[in-house]
């Protein structure tokens, strides 16, 4: 059995697999774990079985496009660089 504690919505797993997944769901009711893989891929897991798995918590990717199915360059956003220090605020003129 694994010392994985229980999930929180936003946590990041590896899988044994090496496959990355975030808990974008939980369902105390059912006792379901609903997770998303990195490539967009949505799974549900019951509690039973999600307490048998090695999965290893992680960071949360720093590339967060693989569910989007885009390239870093179409992300219409620059993240590299200082857009904060572009904004202008309209009340700064009156």
């Amino acid at each position: 059995m694994s010392s994985v504690r229980m999930p929180m919505i936003g946590d990041w797993f590896k899988d044994e697999a090496g496959g990355t997944f975030e808990v974008v769901a939980l369902d105390e009711d059912e006792g379901s774990v609903e997770i998303q893989y990195f490539d967009g891929t949505v799974e549900e897991i019951d509690a039973d079985t999600w307490a048998e798995q090695a999965f290893e918590l992680i960071e949360p990717p720093e590339d967060w496009s693989g569910s989007l199915d885009i390239e870093r360059e179409d992300y219409g956003v620059d993240l590299e660089g200082n857009a904060h220090l572009d904004w202008h605020n309209p009340l700064d003129d009156y």
